[in-house]
């Protein structure tokens, strides 16, 4: 006797609750707490259908007066109706082929223009994705590999109820007879054809309509099988039969509930941890808990528009109280979209491209659906926190407790960290709070400081910045402009008589500058100012400027030191992986040159900042990677002053305007990377910073109960973020910068860039000073005769007045 033989036998002998316990666990291992659900429309295209299964109530037959399937405006009265009530698949089912059947069904698609069903529907989808965003999902029924793959340029996902694979029931008394598309051998050739397209596949069975049990493991073990060949049966359906008026079964028994949870947890031990298996919530709605402990993990389809076609009499739940069934049992429901995150994430091989913009729009981190309108830098309101859980996951627990003892965390667990919601995400933010009180008290800081970008013509590539004016940025927000030596020198001299204590230098690389345009830079400011400090380029800057002349980032960098830099801004990291950096910067450094950089920086006797940008096409495991790597730098070198979480601002980038991208993260999961930041860097990286740029005042005042300790700067000037779309202003007084850390709770110190105290002249001058004359951004003609030269930085009067266009 075989292994497979003796575990059917386990599955068919074995106690209810032991397989139940055995399902939860094995549920538990592949999907955590996570339990999800789709906000959906449900249109149902055509109700006729050419088969004539004994328990349907949706097929029906033509009538007279009435059309026999939903035109483009009813359709798209639906779908609208939908995405206004934050829905985010159309869910089209229909019947099968009614026009191999029905002449009334031919000569109405005649008349649209179409000669088959399958055909209209394929311009429904697309025209429903175009006017709502919708993603489509289609159970289309039986169909041949042309339709399959016509379907699949216009839906996200398709689906076939396999039902069951016994032939038994297709003969004569039983359910299928007479419905040559419920023949098991077909519906398996479509589920397989769909396979060997890359179609992610709902498939399922349904309970209780005269199969037995071994029958349905060997339908069961049918869907495994095909899966393991292709890979692409998404989730399972198990489906519980409900007898209805009007059909030959009215009167046929309903499945016994404990038969019912038993098929749940066969289907959990069959098909493994990692699948995706659903029991309909509106069909067993006094067993919701039951079902949970029977391993599954999705509710499915929930529309909170339509009414479930096939099953009318059935109500979908109200999703709050969904949430809360969820929640009692110890699982937080999430959002997802109508194809699920392993799919997404590998998009190439399983979503047409015309659909993976719309797919990276709607996705979080995580790849389920987005469950907010905030993005960075825009205005719109964050998200009411909520909390629906009592307890906290182990495995955050374990993670947060390593944490606050200060030892290295593992690349799982900051991906633990970095996936937490409700109680998980609460815990997360205290704890991160709790470290910033315990190193910081209640003290907050900030700098008064400015930025001047100094030109936005960049040579290099990155898909991800709308402030870089190139060839991939033409058409995007704002001119090409250069500022010279002398008007460099004439702002940070400003920014001195307004209080600055620093001013943060960087820009594009400009195919015309060389390490002597950035030694002129420090030379310039230093001998005009010298009390300013200089906090200036970025690695990428430093190794292009030592390349110009020849010589090593170590020799570049001490030569800056010694015309008066101070410390560099640790940008240009974006994400610490290759494989991302391969997508949204090319041509940039690699990791490991962005991370030798930096510690020849610190080598030389410079201190840095470290930053992280997210929110565009990276992963939480890319993200978890990016934070290792930046403590491991820290405990080798000591030279990081603070850690500056970037979201991605989306709205004018490049690679989101192009449908490369999501369109930044969740407030969520912004707020959470701070909190992450403080725990995975805990207690090598002192600091931790918020931008208040990119977060906004809402956004600021969760961060700084989530383990912030520091506003970063005043700013005056900010070019980068306005660039890619942030409608936050360009500058924070002191004054307004206290208030917003008052409000909060917390007590304000102004600092040096390198945390130390700004004398109190200095700060007197900088809350004295009155709102700043913004000069305008244009385009500064740069003059060859100050490139380079120190003895540019005294500028004319009105310099801010004389610019000329550049031509390119």
């Amino acid at each position: 006797m075989n292994d497979a033989t003796e575990f059917r036998r386990f599955l068919l002998t074995a106690d209810l609750p032991l397989l139940m316990h055995q399902a939860r666990a094995m549920r538990d291992q592949g999907h955590g707490r996570t339990q999800t659900y789709s906000r959906k429309v449900f249109i149902p295209l055509t109700k006729l259908c050419r088969d004539v299964c004994a328990y349907c109530t949706f097929a029906e037959t033509p009538r007279p007066g009435q059309p026999c399937y939903l035109d483009q405006e009813a359709v798209l009265a639906i779908a609208r109706a939908g995405a206004k009530a934050g829905c985010h698949e159309a869910l089209f089912t229909l019947g099968d082929k009614p026009e191999l059947r029905y002449a009334a069904a031919r000569e109405e698609l005649a008349r649209m223009g179409h000669e088959t069903t399958l055909s209209y529907l394929a311009h429904i989808c697309a025209l429903v994705s175009a006017e709502t965003g919708l993603l489509s999902h289609v159970n289309a029924g039986v169909m041949e590999l042309q339709d399959i793959a016509a379907l699949r340029k216009v839906s996200v996902s398709q689906g076939l109820m396999l039902e069951s694979a016994s032939n038994r029931l297709c003969e004569r008394g039983g359910p299928h007879f007479g419905s040559p598309d419920k023949v098991p051998a077909a519906r398996l050739d479509t589920i397989r054809l769909a396979g060997e397209l890359a179609v992610p596949f709902t498939t399922g069975i349904l309970v209780g309509i005269g199969e037995t049990r071994e029958e349905r493991i060997d339908s069961l073990i049918a869907i495994r099988d095909l899966h393991l060949k292709y890979g692409h049966i998404q989730e399972v359906i198990v489906q519980n039969f409900r007898a209805k008026a009007g059909t030959r079964m009215a009167r046929h028994p309903e499945p016994d509930f404990d038969d019912f949870l038993w098929t749940v947890a066969v289907a959990r031990l069959l098909l493994g941890p990692a699948m995706n298996i659903q029991a309909p919530p509106n069909l067993s709605p006094q067993g919701l808990g039951q079902l949970l402990d029977a391993g599954i993990n999705d509710w499915g389809g929930i529309s909170p528009v339509t009414v479930d076609h096939v099953n009318p009499e059935a109500a979908w739940p109200q999703i709050d109280s969904l949430a809360e069934h969820t929640a009692a049992h110890g699982r937080v429901l999430v959002p997802r979209l109508a194809v699920y995150p392993p799919y997404i994430v590998n998009a190439s091989q399983w979503i047409d491209p015309a659909l993976t913009a719309s797919l990276l729009q709607a996705s979080d981190a995580e790849r389920f659906a987005r469950c907010d309108a905030w993005a960075p830098g825009m205005e719109a309101a964050p998200p009411a926190p909520g909390r629906a859980l009592s307890t906290i996951g182990p495995a955050v627990a374990s993670a947060v407790a390593k944490a606050l003892e200060g030892k290295d965390l593992d690349e799982s667990e900051v991906v633990t960290l970095l996936q937490a919601r409700d109680a998980d995400f609460q815990h997360v933010c205290s704890a991160a709070d709790e470290l910033r009180r315990k190193i910081h008290g209640d003290v907050v800081t900030y700098v008064v400081n400015r930025n001047i970008n100094y030109t936005n013509i960049c040579s290099f590539r990155c898909h991800f910045c709308a402030f870089a004016k190139g060839k991939i940025s033409d058409g995007f927000r704002g001119k090409p402009y250069q500022l010279d030596v002398a008007e460099v020198v004439r702002r940070a001299q400003e920014a001195w008589d307004r209080g600055a204590t620093e001013i943060c230098l960087q820009g594009g690389i400009h195919p015309s500058y060389t390490g002597e345009t950035y030694l002129a830079f420090c030379k310039g400011v230093n001998q005009a100012i010298p009390g300013m400090h200089i906090h200036a380029f970025s690695p990428l800057e430093i190794v292009q400027g030592a390349r110009t002349l020849g010589m090593s980032v170590k020799d570049f960098l001490s030569m800056l030191k010694a015309h008066g830099l101070r410390s560099l801004p640790g940008t240009a990291a974006e994400i610490l992986d290759d494989s991302v950096r391969a997508v949204i910067c090319p041509d940039k450094l690699s990791t490991q040159q962005w991370l030798d950089t930096i510690a020849t920086a610190h080598d030389v006797g410079l201190r840095t900042t470290a930053t992280i940008m997210f929110g565009h096409v990276e992963h939480l495991v890319h993200s978890a990677r990016h934070l290792l790597h930046i403590r491991h730098l820290q405990q080798t070198t000591g030279g990081i002053t603070e850690f500056v979480p970037l979201p991605f601002v989306p709205m004018e980038a490049p690679i989101y305007r192009n449908g490369g991208s999501r369109r930044g993260p969740t407030f969520r999961e912004a707020v959470l990377m701070h909190a992450v930041s403080r725990l995975a860097l805990y207690p090598v990286i002192p600091n931790i910073q918020v931008s208040w740029v990119k977060m906004g005042p809402a956004g600021v005042r969760a961060c700084l109960d989530a383990g912030v300790n520091d506003m970063g700067g005043t700013l005056m000037d900010e070019s980068i973020s306005r660039a890619a779309g942030s409608r936050n202003g360009q500058e924070v007084s002191p004054a307004t910068m206290e208030q917003m850390i008052r409000c909060a709770g917390r007590f304000p110190r102004q600092r040096t860039t390198l945390y130390g105290e700004p004398d109190i002249p200095r700060q007197r001058t900088a809350r004295e000073a009155p709102p700043l004359h913004m000069p305008l951004q244009g385009k500064f003609h740069l003059l060859p005769a100050s490139i380079g030269r120190a003895d540019a930085a005294e500028p004319p009067p009105n310099y801010s007045q004389r610019m000329t266009h550049v031509d390119r």
